[in-house]
């Protein structure tokens, strides 16, 4: 009890630690407010600069008011009626610029934007950037003070500096990821954009290396300086300050620097004994390396963390001397309604999910991530492989390979300093062919080792990795097949042959990407059906059009139900396997969150890759609870089925009620009797043991469990429908009203057979539709908020907004008369 409140506490602490994470300057500002935007292109800066009398018919193109962060397809990426749209689109604002730094420097840092992005002050253009996630930073010094020379400047300005902006994520070969990857290739300035003061020198990069022995009792601090010394003053004074992480002085060293390296060596630390960094204590010691000069200092501040990982050769994974199962996900930048665009609560949010869930490691897929997200995984003890956009598509010129040079180099230097990171990725799917006329094994293997080669030059303490890339698998430290045992290949029963299969392939094995999708809210009576179709595999891998929903061999993506039934099965049946696999180092689902994508128009929620275990929206599936089961200690149990309200069935059928939980033991009550206890055992498939058969009556039944752990319980309580009656082909559509609130009405419509009965296992699309005053809450990418979605168990439902007057909703199925709804 007492750990587990220590570690609660200790997750509320990372979140606090968090906030401060990587300070920058004492003087630095998010630029949130006050911007415009203009989807499309100019014909040159000056069409954002030029005055324009307010009103005038003159004021063309018509710009918007935005906030940033900002992506331009918040929406469009999941409009079931577009392709979304990649070109350029620009920003820009007026800003009041006063340095109080004597000479002192004016930047502009991008923590990222897509995909290309150039940057003016008024009708000059001070810097451009090629890659849309990595972090860059502009000085603007120069054409600011010239700027303030000219008569607009308090004329037109009145004091104020315009700044424009244009980013583009047009289609371009020559750039990585490619557009053939399973996600968008967002555009906008989709991450904070910062205003920054510095001195005449300042901090570029602490570079600080914390290195323990496997016993954990010889720790090393290794710390290294960049600075940005533009008008090359000749001496500051550098000072050293170092805080165990208890904020306890504990080391500082002052001194001189004269010559100004690439990168500058300035202390060499021995700590015995130091608190080391892991999943349950992730203790952060503080890094201060401040420079002065004439009186004026710039600090900036990191965090680290000792801790010793090592993949065993031809075994499991290590951390601090121990065998540790990681137990991982993956992580998209994608939400509802602002696509790439997430804020800093927003992923706050996300990461703390993934804590609760039992996650200690995440694979960011498939590109350099925000800072806030690595900030997070220090002080909320998650590992990271962190990987570049080199995806898919094949292998560009000399062009291309530039970018992915600089885009390796910019990770790691951005990141360097965090301890969750153990893995840099040097590529995902790089055997998939389709953007060039050729298709080069020899060549991507080159460009590979290369790669490999500079990784570790730029820091030879971590593991290289690549997923999916069978003739680069020698290459790098450590390798990940495709196996979806059980989704596009095979079936679930078989992971651990397969897995076994590859893990003797290869020295250093780690499992990343396995599940399948699930539309969420619908549920299936008789989920594994579709595995009878199914052969026995020689392998789980995907292959090239296993995506498709059409045509090709039998396998459980094309014909299975796409149940969050099926998909709990497979989860629970991985996961009660990853017990037993002593060698395996780890793995990790395919992903946490459901995010977008262009090359998935059919899926029930078009353009929405489903096999996340939360929705786009935070609405966490069933899926969440069976990972919690397995991989939480706090005390929790889940009826399985809180989002599904009717089951259907004979008349005195038994039927399977399933607990997740991790209690020693369940008693389960069904409508007021005891259905007896149950003893947890994790490889007691399905639930863990934790299954009832009850005979469900007709119309409302009632269910509850109460679970125990020691002297501890927790109680999970279910209210469910039972249908008897047997539906024929759908004939006609209900449309209702279920919830209205603070002017937000949703709406919800049924599927009906000719003799209305509800059609439980429908599976056609429905389209919403609203005329009126008000506005449909739709493209966000989820089951209850997209204008076009298939059927869950006989109903779908969307939310609209009145704006304070009448409307008039429809839904329409093909095949089915249209039914109207007055609001």
């Amino acid at each position: 009890m007492k750990m587990m409140l220590m570690r609660r506490l200790l997750v509320l602490l990372a979140v606090f630690l968090s906030l401060s994470h990587s300070v920058k300057s004492q003087q630095t500002k998010r630029l949130n407010q006050g911007w415009e935007f203009l989807k499309g292109d100019l014909g040159g800066v000056w069409e954002a600069m030029r005055p324009v009398k307010e009103g005038s018919s003159e004021s063309v193109p018509i710009w918007s008011k935005v906030s940033l962060p900002h992506c331009f397809n918040a929406q469009d990426a999941v409009d079931p009626d577009l392709n979304y749209y990649q070109g350029p689109g620009w920003y820009r604002t007026n800003l009041t610029i006063e340095n109080s730094y004597k000479n002192g420097r004016i930047l502009l840092h991008f923590e990222g934007a897509g995909q290309k992005t150039a940057v003016y002050v008024y009708n000059t253009k001070v810097g451009e950037h090629v890659g849309g996630y990595d972090e860059f930073t502009v000085d603007i010094t120069d054409a600011v003070a010239a700027f303030k020379k000219e008569k607009v400047f308090n004329e037109q300005f009145k004091g104020q500096v315009p700044i424009a902006i244009r980013t583009d994520n047009s289609r371009d070969l020559e750039m990585i990821p490619s557009s053939l990857s399973d996600f968008n290739v967002y555009g906008g300035i989709y991450r904070y954009l910062n205003l920054v003061y510095t001195p005449p020198v300042s901090v570029d990069k602490v570079f600080a290396l914390a290195e323990v022995d496997a016993q954990g009792k010889k720790g090393t601090l290794n710390i290294s300086g960049r600075f940005y010394n533009p008008t090359q003053v000749g001496t500051v004074n550098a000072m050293v300050t170092v805080k165990d992480p208890f904020g306890k002085i504990i080391y500082t060293l002052k001194s001189e620097v004269t010559s100004f390296q690439s990168k500058n060596d300035l202390a060499k630390i021995n700590i015995n004994k130091p608190k080391l960094w892991s999943p349950d204590a992730p203790n952060l010691y503080t890094v201060e390396l401040s420079v002065a000069t004439n009186g004026e200092t710039h600090t900036n501040i990191e965090k680290v963390g000792f801790r010793h990982f090592e993949f065993i050769r031809k075994g499991p994974f290590h951390l601090n001397g121990k065998r540790l199962l990681l137990r991982g996900t993956h992580r998209h930048e994608d939400h509802a309604d602002v696509a790439a665009a997430m804020t800093e609560d927003m992923i706050r949010t996300e990461m703390l999910m993934m804590k609760d869930m039992g996650v200690n490691f995440i694979r960011l897929g498939h590109y350099q991530q925000s800072r806030i997200v690595l900030n997070l995984c220090d002080s909320l003890g998650i590992m990271v492989w962190e990987e570049i956009p080199w995806c898919r598509g094949g292998l560009g010129g000399e062009v291309y390979k530039d970018q992915a040079r600089r885009m390796l180099t910019n990770m790691i230097e951005q990141h360097y300093n965090h301890p969750s990171v153990i893995i840099w990725g040097l590529g995902n799917e790089n055997d998939w062919p389709g953007d060039f006329t050729t298709f080069d094994e020899e060549a991507i293997r080159t460009f590979m080792k290369e790669l490999n080669t500079l990784s570790h030059q730029l820091d030879p303490t971590r593991n290289t990795a690549i997923r999916r890339c069978d003739f680069c698998k020698d290459i790098v430290d450590v390798y990940s097949p495709s196996i979806w045992a059980g989704w596009y290949r095979g079936i679930y029963t078989e992971y651990k042959e397969v897995s076994k299969k590859e893990f003797d392939s290869v020295d250093r094995f780690l499992h990343v990407e396995w599940g399948g999708d699930s539309h969420a809210g619908r549920h299936s009576e008789t989920p594994d059906d579709a595995l009878s179709k199914i052969k026995k595999a020689e392998s789980a891998d995907e292959r090239a059009g296993d995506a498709s929903l059409f045509g090709g061999s039998a396998r459980v993506s094309k014909d299975g139900d796409w149940s969050e039934s099926y998909v709990c099965n497979l989860i629970d049946w991985h996961l009660k396997e990853q017990e037993t696999m002593p060698w395996l180092s780890g793995s990790a689902y395919w992903p946490f969150k459901d995010f977008s994508t262009p090359v998935r128009p059919d899926n029930p929620v078009p353009y929405m890759n489903q096999k996340g275990v939360i929705e786009r929206d935070f609405t966490k599936k069933e899926a969440f609870y069976v990972f919690q089961s397995y991989w939480t200690d706090k005390l929790m149990a889940h009826i399985y089925g809180h989002s599904w309200p009717t089951r259907w069935g004979d008349v005195g059928e038994a039927k399977m009620l399933k607990v997740y939980s991790n209690a020693e033991e369940a008693e389960l009550f069904f409508n007021g009797q005891s259905m007896g206890v149950k003893k947890r055992n994790s490889q007691d498939f399905p639930a863990s043991g934790l299954r009832w058969m009850v005979n469900y009556k007709e119309g409302v039944n009632q269910i509850k469990v109460i679970a125990k752990k020691g002297k501890e319980t927790v109680v999970d309580e279910l209210t469910q429908n039972y249908q008897t009656a047997k539906w024929g082909k759908p004939a006609k559509l209900i449309l209702e009203k279920i919830a209205d609130a603070d002017g937000e009405i949703t709406i919800q419509v049924k599927v009906l057979d000719a003799n209305n009965v509800l059609c439980l296992d429908a599976k056609e699309y429905v389209n919403f539709n609203l005329t009126g005053d008000g506005k449909l809450l739709d493209n966000r990418g989820t089951s209850s908020g997209s204008k076009k979605v298939q059927f869950y168990n006989g109903r779908a439902t969307i939310s609209l907004k009145t704006n304070g007057g009448k409307s008039v909703a429809s839904a329409k199925a093909d095949g089915i008369s249209t039914v109207f709804l007055n609001l």
